[in-house]
């Protein structure tokens, strides 16, 4: 079995903003400037050696460090989808093949690893992220069930280690053929805690995966706004 270990070194799923706290030398400039902010580096996931289903021990290896840098995009994007949604905009990455909805407002942001970052900079704890990595699987079934590849994916990935998780739910659904799995999920920080979305399906040899979430006191009045993103993530053939 093909490691993605060995093809690839990946960073966490999550976004850095929603999951750590920032530390100094943080300057902020509104209004299409491009802002830097330093962040604490967060330990990266420990190898594991268990030996379990296949599929296990691929998801395993895709815990790596995060990227310490977030810097604010001053490019416009030229992404574009033919459908879109009041209230929210649209996103299609033709060279990667997937597309998706964001909420009006919400600005593009740059983050080393990460392929697509949308967040609000008022409430940096709601985002949406796509990050993608080779493998040689065909079907995100492939992995195990919903439930399995949600636990993997919290414990190795998509929450840093000093963070307590807990998976709320954990479905499968299929468009156009295509199975995707969707979780929803809490991030437990000492000072905060991020209600969060995942959607991860593959596809054109990559693993995807998308990622939004908000603060859990915020998350009664975005959870329908969030459902909207998540459930608009499809990819497609390139």
């Amino acid at each position: 079995m093909m490691s993605l270990q060995n093809t690839m070194s990946v960073q966490h799923l999550f976004l850095p903003s929603a999951s750590t706290q920032l530390g100094a030398n943080r300057h902020v400039q509104r209004r299409g400037v491009a802002f830097l902010i330093k962040s604490e580096q967060v330990p990266a996931a420990s190898s594991s050696h268990c030996q379990d289903e296949p599929g296990r021990r691929h998801l395993l290896a895709m815990g790596a460090t995060v990227a310490p840098w977030l810097f604010m995009s001053s490019k416009n994007s030229t992404s574009f989808a033919a459908e879109t949604k009041k209230g929210f905009l649209p996103v299609t990455d033709k060279k990667d093949g997937y597309t998706f909805l964001y909420p009006f407002g919400w600005q593009e942001v740059v983050i080393e690893g990460q392929d697509k970052v949308f967040k609000d900079v008022i409430e940096p704890l709601e985002s949406v992220s796509v990050n993608m990595i080779p493998t040689a699987k065909q079907d995100i079934r492939d992995f195990g069930s919903p439930k399995e590849v949600a636990e993997i994916l919290l414990k190795k990935v998509l929450v840093p280690p000093s963070q307590k998780s807990k998976l709320i739910d954990a479905s499968e659904h299929d468009v156009d053929g295509k199975a995707y799995y969707t979780f929803e999920f809490v991030a437990q920080a000492p000072n905060f805690t991020r209600h969060a979305l995942t959607s991860v399906c593959i596809g054109n040899g990559k693993f995807y995966t998308l990622t939004t979430g908000a603060n859990q006191r915020r998350w009664d009045k975005m959870k329908e706004r969030l459902q909207t993103v998540v459930n608009s993530f499809q990819i497609f053939n390139v």
